[in-house]
């Protein structure tokens, strides 16, 4: 997982790179999208067993415009980033990308990298999971599974 604030050292150590995303599939965003939107993204819920959590990120929205000779140089994004600075306060928040390829999708920055003359962020995909594993009776990843059909307990939704 990728930092705001290694996120924002990349930028800045290489000023003149192009700028690239790379999706899960090994495929690649068009090298004309633009950054749109910087944000900070704060989640505040409750989950399945009762345990009220609380999750930060900072959300980079890639957008797809009529513009098909666009190119985001790492210089004018470290510029972006700037700007967006009195609205990221914490620099330990994990890096997410929002692209709409069909559908619109959220990822997680797994890795970022000088590749070919480019700094690219390595996309990977966000899943679901039951946070409250224990009260709902569910085993942990890579645990034996019990019993129960449903695993379910009293105190789960």
């Amino acid at each position: 997982m990728i930092s705001l604030r290694d996120f924002r050292s990349l930028l800045d150590r290489h000023p003149d790179k192009a700028f690239q995303l790379r999706l899960p599939g090994g495929g690649s965003v068009p090298e004309s999208f633009h950054i749109t939107e910087v944000g900070r993204v704060r989640k505040d819920f409750i989950d399945c067993g009762g345990t009220v959590r609380s999750r930060e990120s900072c959300l980079l929205q890639a957008w797809l415009g009529g513009d098909d000779d666009h190119r985001l140089a790492t210089g004018k994004l470290a510029g972006i980033m700037r700007k967006a600075a009195p609205l990221l306060p914490d620099e330990d928040v994990p890096l997410e990308i929002e692209y709409e390829d069909t559908l619109i999708s959220q990822y997680r920055v797994s890795e970022a990298a000088v590749i070919s003359g480019a700094v690219v962020l390595k996309l990977e995909h966000k899943h679901t999971d039951c946070l409250a594993r224990e009260a709902c009776g569910v085993p942990e990843k890579n645990a034996t599974p019990k019993a129960s059909a449903c695993g379910c307990g009293p105190s789960c939704c």
